[in-house]
Formats: structure tokens, sequence, C-alpha cells
């Protein structure tokens, strides 16, 4: 065994020594190999970059009551009696304003990307003061908060930087009114950065919404007491409604597009990466060719096949993980950070967020980048093995 490990070193070694002497073929693996992981981890950071805007929304205290049977609040409608009643519940947390719990509308407005032009649907959220108790993570980085009974907007950070005319102080006619931009909030980089939020009492009249809602966001005094709560409400012959973790909520509609993006992120993945493997066959298939008379040499001393074998495959996988390096690096330099926005087909509006290059995507890109490496590697580190020994000595 020792001798066996022995030889298959020396082999290694003098495999990588001669590396320079075809460095054009290997430099085409690895170039092929870096393009497969670039685009397999730029397309998966598209899902990673979409479930944590939508993943870290909210807090497991804070829960949204929507009518029955609807999946989203765009489907929701509430009367003014219901919402009282919920924010009246037992378990609703209260301080000194008051039961600390919003009763909201949501809406789609048109509004132009700066981007492209083109005009995409951007939620305008009408709330109630106590939105931003509730809220705890929102906070005005510019301008000030909309005054109450008026015309006036704040934007969330992602939003205005998606988006056009949502900058502080510009003006948009959405519905019957004329809004004017008065603040940018940030949210801890949540969904709510995607929205615009306004005097819930004035989106009302604005798109003939008489005194209805869509939702009431409610803090409870501890996540403990959500069942009792949940209870409390469905069990009210008064009410027609279901109750949902905020963060469950977000969650949920996060899936079907992170399972839509990463479907389509695997296909490419592995079609590209069948050209790499077919490439990487191609390089190893001349490395063989090259040392041909040298791994018979090895053969006729006594050296074993297998060593043989090992020396290709690892060969092989060096190249490819040199690949998967600059391939990781690449994606994470390009598009880490990179923001533009999707569609969220719960509610039929966009998402702004950034593409997120975590670790463990860029230790699935390596690893990814290794496989290929070993199966590029598999056939030919098989031929080498076999090569007739008196026949490959004859050749020139």
């Amino acid at each position: 065994m020792f001798r066996w490990f022995q030889q298959t070193v020396t082999v290694i070694e003098l495999s990588l020594r001669s590396l320079p002497q075809r460095a054009g073929p290997s430099i085409v693996a690895v170039v092929g190999i870096t393009g497969v992981v670039v685009t397999f981890v730029a397309v998966l950071s598209i899902a990673e970059g979409f479930n944590a805007v939508m993943a870290n929304a909210g807090s497991p205290d804070t829960v949204i009551v929507m009518r029955g049977g609807s999946n989203a609040e765009l489907n929701s409608a509430l009367p003014l009696e219901s919402t009282r009643l919920i924010i009246d519940a037992p378990g609703v947390r209260r301080g000194e304003g008051g039961p600390q719990a919003s009763a909201e509308l949501f809406v789609i407005v048109n509004v132009p990307k700066k981007s492209t032009g083109t005009d995409a649907n951007v939620p305008l959220r009408g709330i109630q003061p106590a939105a931003f108790v509730v809220r705890q993570e929102v906070r005005i980085v510019e301008g000030r908060r909309f005054n109450s009974g008026t015309n006036e907007i704040i934007v969330g950070r992602a939003a205005s930087n998606q988006f056009a005319g949502l900058e502080l102080g510009q003006t948009n006619r959405w519905g019957q009114n004329t809004w004017t931009v008065v603040g940018i909030f940030e949210a801890g980089g949540t969904i709510s950065e995607s929205e615009i939020w306004c005097d819930a009492a004035v989106l009302q009249p604005a798109y003939r919404r008489g005194s209805t809602f869509q939702s009431v966001m409610a803090r409870l005094d501890s996540p403990d007491t959500f069942q009792s709560f949940k209870d409390a409400l469905t069990a009210d012959p008064r009410l027609d409604v279901q109750v949902v973790r905020e963060t469950d909520y977000y969650s949920s509609q996060s899936a079907q597009v992170r399972g839509i993006i990463t479907g389509i992120g695997t296909v490419i993945a592995v079609l590209m990466g069948v050209g790499a493997v077919f490439g990487a066959v191609n390089t190893m298939y001349n490395a063989v060719a090259t040392r041909t008379r040298e791994i018979a040499t090895l053969r006729a001393l006594g050296f074993a096949g297998s060593s043989v074998v090992v020396s290709v495959l690892v060969e092989s996988a060096l190249l490819a993980i040199i690949g998967g390096v600059l391939g990781g690096a690449v994606a994470y330099a390009a598009f880490h950070g990179y923001q533009t926005a999707t569609m969220n087909w719960q509610t039929f509006s966009q998402v702004a967020f950034s593409f997120t290059v975590t670790p463990a995507l860029l230790v699935q890109g390596a690893l990814y980048a290794l496989v290929m490496g070993l199966l590029g590697g598999l056939f030919p580190a098989i031929r080498a093995a076999r090569l007739p020994i008196v026949t490959a000595l004859r050749e020139l």
C-alpha cells in the first residue's frame, strides 16, 4: 500500500510538472468551467437575494389578519367593523398610543423602471399610525413621515432606487389624487423597502374603497400568544378571517419564485456543464496523448495502472477547482449586491432586491466544478491506464 502511494505521488508530480507544456488546452478547460460556475452562482444568487428580502421580513410576534380563504392581501377585504374587532382583541400588545395594530389597504400602481422605462407594478400601502410601532425596523433616512390626512407618501429605499419618480419631492398621479414624496425609509433590506406608504384614510377615497381594508397587521404580547389570539378570532362568529405569522406569510410568498429561479438555474447549469465536461474530456485526452510514452515508460518500470488513473483525475480535478474558484470570484465581484426587481406572483407586484452570493453558493459552485472535472477526466484516465506498453513505447 505504501509503495502504491509513493508511485501515485510520483506520477501526480510528473503530471503537474508537464502542465505548462499543455497550457493552451488546459486554459480552455479552465475557462469553460469558469463560465459554467459564473452562470450557476449568478442565477442562484437571484433566488438567494429574493428569499433574503422575503424571509427576513417581519418578526415572530407580528401577525397578519386577512379575510378567510385569501392567500394574499391583494384578494382580501375586511369591513371597518371587523378591523376594529381584530385590533381590540385580547393578545394585541398595547402601548401608550393604544393597541399596536394597523388596518391597511394594499393597491398596485404603475411606476416606470429607471433601467428600462417600462411600467412596473409597485405596491402602494395605506397604513394607520400604529404601523410604525408594529414594524419597528422601519426608519426614515431622508425627509420625514407623511402627515395624516394629506396626499403625502414615503417610499422604501429599494423602490426609490429602482423606479422613476419616487425621489424626495417628486409628485405622481395615482387614483384620484396627486401624491408628493416627503420621505425615504429603510426597513433592514426587507420587502417593505419595495413599497410606497401613505395614510389609509386618504387612500380609501382615492380608489373608491369606502371604509374597507384588506388586512390588519398586529403585534402580539409575545410569540407564544399567537395560537390563543388566532383561536379567539377564528371562533368569533362575527369574523371570517385567517391569522398568519408575518414571517410565515412572507416566507410562503417567496417559495414559488425561489423554486422557479432555482429550477431554471439548475437546468441552465446542467446544460452548460455538459459542454464543460466534453471540454474537459478533450483536454485530458490531449494530455494523455501528449504523455503516452511517459506513461508507458512508467508502466514498464512497474508503476500501477491505478496510479496513472489517479494522476489524470487529480490533474483534471485541479483544473476544475481552479475554474470553480475563478468562477465564484467573478460571480461575487460582478453580481453580489447588484440591485434589481422581479415579480411577486402572489401579489402581482414588483419586489426590489439585491443579488446575494452566499458562501454556501460559492461552495456549491466549487463542488459542481469538481464534479465536472472528475467526469471529464474519468474516461481519459481509464484510457491512459489501458495503454498497451509496447505499442505506446513505439509512438513518436
